[in-house]
């Protein structure tokens, strides 16, 4: 067997316990067991083992509740079904719930370590397969965007040839798609990499404001104009100035700014003076300034001064293949931010997320990350961790309310903590106390639990009672 694996065995016969982990007993292997099914869902729970063995048929709690509770926890625990009571139907029973293996007794054990044995050996092919991924998460993380997919690789390359070139250049993509992550990698890799990088978002300026923000003004140039002002090509002198969304700047400044284009100058509002610059110009919109072009709302000849060199960021729906990268980093990212312990997502929510056509792309995908770690209390985010919007059915597994989805930016760490509150709290009441069937319902150990009760103030007897194994 291989090292670090972890076995529990449920049977509310004593002597077959005894008989099976004599039989599966080796120095590599931990072995748990327990003849009440309650206990033994306990020791699950805390020890998350990679495998378990069950009886179908158990006074309380039997087998078929036991695999669901299982998989619910975790997905990708093996659950193998024991029975002395073959039926067809119980067995496609088991196994549509989410059991791995179903085995008639009296087990021969031969068998059973055959069988265990190739599941331990998924186990660890799953286990390397996340140290690998750790490894080409590092490995595939260029200038902040992260990806092998062949687009985004096609665009990696093309920034790398023009970054060391460019005067100006035109950024082109769907909104969230990482436009301004390309504007810093062309900055960062330009010869003016220790100049200043200023953003504008021109969808979020004044229309009447638009040529003092960028150019500046003098005192006196308008009524409010008190003092005079540097504008921001003057800010990002020796630099890069990013003009985002520029199929929102009002035609009258598009103007200006292709004088400011040619001739390297600006000119204050109110001014007669020109300054010379030396700025270099990357613009980004998710218009299509072609068909601007053709209703009269966007200048040809600026749009030819900025396509000179034009970058095209792909969507996400264009490079799925990156999306296990890029949840696997803002599970780490919002794990992190909010103190949780989170290994990843269970398959089924590995499904949901792959199904999902992202229109919102990355910016959507870390909304949903963010969202389900925020939600998420035991160590995976399960499918009812998911926005309402993304979940394909509704889960039964958890009477659990959900809350409605909320913009990460809204959400400050009090409210994590009131919502982690209120969670315990529910579970706690649906349980009517019982501090073991809360934690089960909250899909964590006992021992967390009462952290969490204590850390909370709330006002519940703690009690005692520990699995043996």
């Amino acid at each position: 067997m291989a090292p670090g694996i972890t076995i529990v065995i449920i049977d509310d016969n004593s002597g077959i316990l005894a008989m099976l982990s004599e039989a599966l007993r080796s120095d590599d292997v931990r072995i748990f067991t327990s003849t009440d099914s309650e206990q033994g869902l306990d020791i699950v729970f805390r020890e998350h083992p990679q495998i378990v063995l069950t009886d179908l048929v158990m006074p309380g709690t039997g087998g078929l509740e036991v695999v669901e509770r299982v998989v619910a926890f975790d997905s990708a625990i093996d659950v193998i079904v024991m029975t002395g009571h073959s039926a067809v139907e119980s067995a496609v029973e088991a196994i549509r719930r989410g059991a791995s293996d179903y085995m008639a007794k009296p087990v021969p054990i031969s068998v059973l370590r055959e069988r265990l044995s190739r599941l331990v050996g998924e186990a660890r092919r799953r286990s390397r397969s996340n140290d690998l991924e750790a490894q080409l998460l590092q490995a595939s993380t260029f200038e902040g965007m992260i990806g092998r997919s062949a687009a985004l690789m096609e665009t990696s390359a093309r920034i790398l040839r023009v970054a060391p070139h460019f005067r100006t250049a035109l950024i082109t993509g769907e909104t969230g798609s990482g436009k301004e992550l390309v504007a810093r990698a062309l900055h960062n890799l330009s010869p003016v990499s220790r100049g200043r990088f200023v953003v504008l978002n021109c969808s979020a300026v004044v229309e009447t404001l638009f040529e003092s923000e960028l150019f500046g003004h003098v005192r006196g140039a308008f009524t409010s104009a008190a003092q005079d002002k540097m504008g921001l090509f003057e800010y990002a002198d020796k630099g890069v100035i990013f003009l985002d969304e520029i199929g929102d700047m009002p035609l009258g400044t598009q103007a200006k700014l292709l004088r400011t284009l040619q001739n390297q100058e600006v000119m204050r509002v109110g001014s007669l003076t020109p300054r010379r610059v030396d700025v270099r110009v990357i613009a980004a919109t998710h218009r299509d300034l072609r068909q601007a072009i053709a209703d009269k709302q966007f200048r040809e000849d600026l749009y030819y001064r900025l396509s000179m060199i034009e970058i095209r960021v792909p969507s996400l729906a264009e490079r799925k293949d990156d999306l296990p990268l890029l949840t696997r980093h803002l599970v780490d990212k919002y794990a992190s931010q909010f103190g949780k312990e989170i290994r990843g997502l269970t398959q089924r929510a590995q499904i949901v997320i792959a199904r999902h056509h992202w229109p919102g792309n990355i910016r959507e995908l870390e909304n949903v990350i963010g969202y389900a770690c925020m939600m998420a209390v035991g160590e995976t985010i399960d499918v009812q961790d998911l926005p309402e919007q993304l979940r394909a059915s509704r889960s039964n597994v958890s009477p659990m309310p959900v809350a409605v989805p909320v913009e990460l930016n809204t959400v400050d760490d009090n409210a994590l903590e009131a919502h982690e509150k209120r969670l315990i709290a529910s579970a706690l009441a649906t349980a009517k106390g019982n501090q073991s069937e809360a934690a089960r319902l909250l899909r964590i150990g006992r021992d967390a639990l009462r952290y969490k009760i204590i850390k909370h103030g709330l006002d519940v007897p703690v009690t005692r009672k520990v699995a043996t194994g």
